[in-house]
């Protein structure tokens, strides 16, 4: 089989008889045994995923619009009658009942599920450094870290082990490791995507995503997952465009950006000077370009993370051993020491961190100091940016501020590791859309990067329209050079 270029062109390539779903299965499974020190799947459904491409080679007639397409999913992601982790030992040898709604709509449409991929347990952290299957390395460099929490969803895609790949996005776990990776990362508006199905880390933030190669790949799995579903009380009724088919190419935006993210110290110099040359190049080429400025760059990552530990602790208080999941052996007669010693034996170290913080800011005495003052902070992050939205398109940031870092570099550092999370969790505050780019090298590690576009909630058209632009420039640039 031929290096994956697009969905397109692989529906394409199946109705010129040029590859078979076959074919591409045996394909991509040859690649995952290949790659398999990266440690991207937990697991691999590699007789099911053959048997699923012989049924769509013999079908006649109409075919599912992700017909044959070889899509992993993120171990939080449920799939009827296939384990589901969290990369997690307290979920050990726990089996899914229902399929979530996002993965039941992909295989309507004729995906094919190749496996689960690894993770940050229960979606928390930034590394992929927190699973209780290991680590997961960066195809671009395996001494680096992939990104967190999907980092082995981003991986699957850069060392091509499928065409596209789920994962979650609680405060960038999306957004972050497609940076690192070099691919495109989608986080949709929240409920724009059922959550059913999607095991909850922070209810309020969390929002299933698209790790892709391209944005029309984007668009389409968005136009087939979204949409209103009876089983989420959060999702959005709003009707779904045809996200695949109106990428217009041609329409001139207005682009704000905060020049205090810019010029933070935080940040890598060569990422500031990349960005704001991106910001130059599209005004050139008669798109407009204003700073607007932002007072409360300082009190983002602390109220994220005051408001997601706290809805993590209540989340998470499910997991006692006592109908499902981890159980201590030890006989323990005692009905608190039995819990303590089920979810001390089960969770990770920074799962019970979170879980400690959250219980923290919602007990007696602190929750006014924290957690109510937390959503005021939200309520005013929400209200800034909807007058931003009023004058604007979109929003540009860094993704991250820095590039993919070494492996165990800041496992030390829990606060240094949340602060990294500046630029991303602006848009899980919010709700609204946010995608990043993989545009750049770093000329120092060599190292791929991008940028972060943002829109306003339900704008994911116009957004996936102007990406679409920004990345055939490029590929346009990249040929002539």
């Amino acid at each position: 089989m031929p290096d994956f270029i697009s969905i397109a062109r692989y529906h394409q390539d199946l109705e010129q008889g040029h590859a078979s779903c076959l074919a591409t299965v045996q394909y991509y499974l040859e690649k995952i045994t290949e790659k398999q020190h990266l440690n991207t799947f937990i697991e691999v459904y590699a007789e099911e995923a053959i048997a699923r491409a012989k049924e769509l080679d013999a079908l006649q007639g109409a075919k599912g619009r992700l017909h044959g397409v070889v899509i992993g999913i993120k171990d939080v992601i449920c799939h009827k009658g296939h384990s589901v982790t969290a990369a997690s030992h307290i979920l050990k040898g726990f089996t899914s009942v229902f399929s979530a709604t996002a993965v039941a709509r992909l295989l309507e449409e004729g995906a094919i599920i190749i496996g689960r991929l690894n993770c940050d347990e229960f979606a928390m952290g930034s590394t992929n450094e927190n699973s209780a299957y290991g680590k997961v390395l960066n195809a671009a460099d395996e001494t680096r870290i992939s990104g967190g929490s999907s980092g082995g969803s981003a991986v699957a895609v850069q060392a091509g082990l499928c065409m596209a790949s789920l994962g979650s996005d609680t405060g960038g776990s999306v957004r972050q490791p497609a940076d690192f990776c070099g691919i495109v990362g989608l986080k949709p508006t929240y409920g724009r995507i059922s959550r059913y199905g999607l095991i909850a880390y922070a209810s309020s933030f969390d929002q299933i995503g698209i790790f892709s190669s391209n944005i029309s790949d984007a668009a389409l799995l968005l136009e087939v997952m979204a949409g209103a579903d009876d089983f989420d009380s959060t999702v959005s009724h709003q009707p779904v465009p045809a996200y695949s088919k109106e990428l217009d190419t041609g329409k001139k935006y207005k682009i704000a950006y905060f020049p205090e993210a810019l010029s933070h110290p935080g940040l890598d110099p060569e990422i500031s000077k990349a960005v704001n040359d991106k910001l130059n190049d599209w005004k050139k080429q008669g798109h407009t370009v204003e700073k607007v400025h932002f007072d409360l760059l300082d009190y983002i990552v602390p109220a994220y993370y005051i408001l997601t530990t706290a809805e993590a602790a209540s989340n998470l208080s499910r997991y006692d051993g006592v109908k499902y999941g981890y159980r201590s052996g030890n006989d323990i007669a005692d009905l608190d020491a039995f819990y303590k010693q089920n979810r001390s034996d089960g969770f990770g170290w920074e799962v019970k961190r979170r879980i400690m913080l959250g219980n923290f800011v919602l007990s007696s005495g602190y929750y006014d100091a924290y957690f109510t003052q937390a959503q005021k902070v939200r309520r005013i992050l929400t209200n800034k940016l909807s007058l931003i939205f009023r004058d604007f398109d979109f929003l540009c940031l860094p993704t991250s501020p820095s590039v993919a870092f070494k492996i165990g570099e800041k496992m030390e550092d829990p606060v240094a590791m949340y602060i990294a999370d500046i630029y991303t969790v602006i848009a899980n505050l919010t709700g609204i859309p946010g995608i990043s780019l993989p545009l750049f090298t770093h000329p120092g590690h060599q190292m791929p990067f991008g940028l972060q576009l943002m829109s306003s909630h339900f704008n994911e058209l116009p957004l996936l329209s102007f990406c679409n632009n920004i990345l055939e420039n490029q590929a346009l640039l990249n040929t002539q050079d």
